[in-house]
């Protein structure tokens, strides 16, 4: 998979802004970068993550709890942290400031929890085409993404693709719903991942002149979005 950035990006949906807000930029210190309006009720707050983009969406229509499994925990490098500071932020998401290249982590690691280690194994080393570091740990450009079984994930229903707008109301509950991974060609990626059997979310669809999107489901069906970003990769094509 021929990445446009080395960082994979987080998505995290809330209802409560500004305690996420002052958690984020003042407690851990991420660098705050701009809102998009996403659209349907949605504002995206960005911070700066080590290269990775913390995606705070904000809707004020109540959302449903965090749900068991799935991405659980995201710890950050951090050199001014002399030992592993656990903490969760205000909606209850675990959150970890590491030492700077304690468990081979420079950057960030997203924890997930799985039902099948073996069929993750697969899918990262196979479909996401990552470095695999150790079990239950690969590396996508500098993010580590790591995995073990939890005995309260559920394995997701499988559901027909749908367009980008439903599939992003699907995952909307209070958490860590989303990873973002930006590559070259996501037309191209995309037909790849479909050639693998890979389930699919959300075929590829044109976002203005500022990205080119699919979305695709981890084994359980978490979501993975695909994107082709204008100000990584240069003008999307018509």
């Amino acid at each position: 998979m021929e990445l446009a950035k080395r960082f994979v990006d987080v998505g995290i949906f809330t209802n409560r802004l500004d305690e996420m807000r002052a958690f984020y930029g003042e407690r851990i210190r991420l660098p705050y970068e701009e809102m998009l309006p996403v659209g349907k009720g949605v504002r995206q707050y960005r911070f700066g993550m080590l290269g990775s983009v913390l995606k705070i969406n904000h809707l004020r229509d109540p959302l449903p709890a965090r749900v068991a499994g799935g991405y659980r925990k995201l710890s950050i490098s951090d050199p001014r942290t002399p030992m592993p500071l656990p903490m969760q932020d205000p909606d209850g998401n675990e959150v970890e400031l590491a030492p700077n290249g304690q468990r081979g982590v420079n950057q960030i690691e997203i924890h997930i929890g799985v039902t099948d280690e073996a069929a993750f194994e697969n899918f990262y080393a196979d479909a996401l085409q990552a470095q695999r570091i150790g079990a239950g740990r690969f590396k996508l450009g500098e993010t580590i993404i790591s995995f073990r079984h939890d005995p309260a994930a559920v394995r997701a229903r499988k559901s027909p693709t749908a367009g980008a707008v439903d599939v992003i109301a699907s995952m909307r509950a209070v958490g860590m719903r989303y990873i973002t991974v930006q590559v070259r060609d996501c037309d191209g990626e995309h037909r790849r991942f479909m050639s693998m059997g890979v389930w699919e979310g959300a075929a590829p669809v044109t976002l203005g002149a500022v990205a080119r999107i699919s979305f695709i489901r981890d084994p359980d069906g978490n979501f993975i979005e695909i994107s082709q970003r204008a100000s990584l990769t240069g003008p999307i094509p018509a």
